[in-house]
């Protein structure tokens, strides 16, 4: 039986702590901790910080589903329009990706700090000058590095795709699962980007069986091709009976957690209405 989780990247209005005990407030077992700003950016969350998550975290008894560290915005003083993955993973700047490597560090350790199973990565996009076989070859590099960190520590990485990305669908991110060879390494899903795609959201989970390490929703208008705007489940077109029915197949039992960093003017409602939704699949 699964569970649901919402992530605190809906709250970006609010200290981390005070996501938290909102999100309590809706229902939800299980929380997802943005790890970037304006919650856990990890350059600068410190102890104090941490304390104050673990204190919200005991108080409102939720679990942590995952620590999504796919974006690290707050490395930019004025981001421009199109970092949101950079420094990525694959960047040919080495400098760079020696500290994004770094920082998904970070993300591990607050992982074990807060009993989490896993953190997420996004791939980044293949920039100018680095073509997709070099990125590949090094994400690779910077995947080995950071699943030597995990293993030890007990946190699963979960690789999230998504169209435009060096890893955009999921022949993509079980390919690389496979190349890699790392039984800590899967796929964050999240259910919207495959739709995006234009993938049956059956058989990319039955697919997927075995590697999820966690499970994005979100509704999409347009369903399969459809524009990548992140809505409230049961205000677009996605069948989630089908993508319950299908996790329940594969006898995936981890967290479900609705993503909804599109309604930080109403994290809210977000909330209550997906909770609303989707509560009646589990």
């Amino acid at each position: 039986m699964v569970e649901l989780a919402f992530s605190t990247n809906a709250y970006s209005e609010y200290g981390l702590p005070e996501a938290v005990r909102r999100i309590a407030d809706h229902g939800y077992g299980g929380v997802e901790i943005l790890g970037d700003e304006p919650h856990a950016y990890f350059p600068t969350f410190d102890g104090r910080e941490e304390r104050a998550l673990c204190d919200a975290l005991a108080e409102t008894g939720l679990s942590v589903a995952n620590v999504n560290a796919n974006t690290a915005m707050g490395y930019y003083d004025d981001a421009p329009p199109s970092a949101f993955f950079e420094p990525s993973v694959i960047t040919d700047d080495e400098a760079a990706r020696r500290w994004r490597i770094e920082y998904t560090h970070r993300a591990i350790d607050l992982a074990e700090a807060v009993g989490s199973p896993a953190v997420c990565l996004a791939t980044g996009r293949p920039l100018a000058g680095n073509p997709p076989e070099r990125a590949r070859e090094t994400l690779r590099a910077s995947l080995y590095e950071i699943l030597d960190y995990a293993e030890p520590r007990g946190v699963d990485v979960g690789i999230e795709f998504e169209p435009e990305l060096l890893v955009e669908c999921t022949d993509e991110v079980l390919a690389l699962i496979d190349d890699v060879d790392r039984e800590s390494l899967g796929v964050n899903l999240d259910v919207g980007h495959a739709a995006v795609y234009g993938e049956d959201l059956t058989e990319t989970i039955h697919r997927s069986a075995g590697h999820i390490t966690g499970v994005h929703v979100e509704d999409i208008v347009g369903g399969r091709r459809g524009k990548h705007y992140h809505r409230i489940p049961g205000e677009g077109d996605l069948d989630f009976r089908a993508v319950f029915d299908a996790l329940d197949d594969v006898g995936y039992d981890g967290f479900v957690t609705a993503e909804l960093y599109t309604y930080s003017d109403e994290p809210d409602r977000a909330a209550e209405r997906a909770y609303e939704e989707l509560a009646q699949y589990c």
